[in-house]
């Protein structure tokens, strides 16, 4: 695969993910991603991201912190 920013060839490895909701930032560590070895976009597959969102989701329904960090359990994928 090639990157979409770049063109450059991507790399399997793991990645941190940040969202800021405003009132929370939530930090999720390990995330299975796709790394451009030029520019080092990031980029994650359609899996990926449907946790990610479902992720977010739950910690947003949940939140009683300004910062959550949780890490990303490849098992539950």
């Amino acid at each position: 695969m090639t990157c979409f920013m770049c063109k450059g060839s991507l790399e399997n490895d793991h990645s941190t993910f940040m969202v800021d909701l405003g009132s929370c930032i939530i930090i999720i560590k390990n995330v299975p991603s796709q790394v451009c070895t030029q520019c080092g976009e990031t980029s994650y597959s359609n899996t990926v991201a449907g946790k990610l969102e479902q992720i977010v989701s739950s910690i947003k329904k949940t939140v009683v912190t300004e910062i959550a960090v949780v890490n990303y359990d490849e098992q539950a994928a």
